[in-house]
């Protein structure tokens, strides 16, 4: 099982809406078919392990990090394919909360005689398909929160200056993790401050995240690098009712996907509204990088499942623009709490991975 994990990783950030599932086929010693989700989300795991196993399959074991589908979409139900194979056990890690599956795929296979074992590894395959069971459960992607500053908790110096305070192998491992998410999210402020790119570079991945930027008006740069490169990367953009015609056409006009969102009371975007029209479109897995105030709205609005802190040995003092901006928090027990997952050294830096704690 945690082989068909791993296998299943290899399509993260790929295979959205449909969640990225691993699949080995196993007799006696040894593996005859390994397979996971491919690119759009199909040829499904289980199939291309089965495809690969052949004749062998027959009375084989199939691994699954997700309980295979039971419904007819663009491809037949897995299960079909898994009793035609003749196999004779399934492992299942964790059951499937789509409602079109959700424990019929399992009462299927018991029904045609197969075998089936549930729950192994249940905790690390919902950790790998959470984006999925998000947007089926609760409607919007996963949403992780990357913060990248100073021992102090600052992201650039009193005048804006931040390139770089983490090193090259922390800027590194954001792209890896850019790679692995459907969609790369930040707040007009970043675009006009940082003029950024926001694409995966330097690992030799062919494929790219959509790029997501929150602007109520879309009052974006014309010149931006955004702007400049939408025809050849997504670029999606969420914003409010009240932004310009013209703006909207000149945008699309350059090659921009526009998603109206709602507004909140106090005026800005309302981000629960936003997070649950990039769920309509389809995202599962939603990387955040900033800036501040951006930050500051979604864990206030209690968005964020993950946090993702790298933390360089170098002190900017008060004056230093803060990573996360004004939350409001009056006492302890107001502020979001997460559970820290993992820690390790980055080169010179510190890398932190946190989870949302209970409630």
């Amino acid at each position: 099982m945690r082989l068909a994990l791993s296998l299943g990783a290899r399509g993260q950030g790929r295979t959205w809406p449909n969640p990225a599932v691993g699949c080995v086929i196993v007799k006696g010693e040894r593996v005859l078919g390994r397979g996971w989700t491919a690119p759009g989300g199909r040829p499904h795991a289980e199939p291309r392990a089965l495809d690969q196993a052949g004749a062998g399959a027959r009375g084989a074991t199939a691994y699954v990090s997700l309980e295979p589908c039971a419904h007819h979409g663009q491809t037949p139900p897995c299960v079909e394919a898994l009793i035609s194979a003749s196999v004779a056990r399934v492992v299942v890690a964790m059951e499937d909360p789509d409602p079109r599956t959700r424990g019929q795929g399992v009462a299927r296979l018991r029904d045609a005689g197969i075998a089936v074992t549930e729950g192994v590894l249940r905790d690390e395959a919902a950790r790998a398909h959470s984006g999925f069971v998000s947007r089926i459960t609760r409607g919007r992607p996963a949403l992780t929160l990357k913060l990248a500053g100073s021992f102090d908790g600052r992201i650039a110096t009193a005048s804006g200056e931040s390139r770089w305070i983490t090193g090259d192998l922390a800027r590194r491992a954001v792209h890896g993790m850019r790679a692995r998410h459907d969609a790369v999210m930040v707040g007009a402020g970043t675009v006009r401050t940082d003029d950024p790119n926001l694409t995966v570079r330097g690992l030799g991945v062919a494929h790219q995240p959509v790029r997501v930027v929150i602007s109520r008006r879309l009052d974006l740069p014309s010149d931006s690098v955004l702007a400049q490169n939408a025809h050849e990367v997504p670029l999606w953009l969420c914003h409010g009712e009240d932004a310009a015609g013209g703006v909207q056409a000149a945008w699309r006009d350059r090659g921009a996907r526009l998603i109206p969102c709602a507004t909140a009371p106090w005026g800005q975007l309302d981000l629960s509204d936003v997070m649950e029209a990039l769920g309509r479109e389809g995202l599962t897995r939603v990387f955040c990088e900033g800036g501040g105030a951006l930050a500051a709205s979604l864990l206030t609005a209690d968005l964020v499942d993950d946090l993702v802190g790298f933390t360089a040995g170098i002190a900017l003092g008060a004056e230093g623009q803060p990573a996360i901006g004004a939350m409001g928090v009056a006492a302890l027990g107001e502020a979001p709490r997460f559970i820290l997952r993992d820690t390790r050294a980055i080169g010179p830096d510190i890398l932190h991975r946190w989870t949302r704690g209970p409630v």
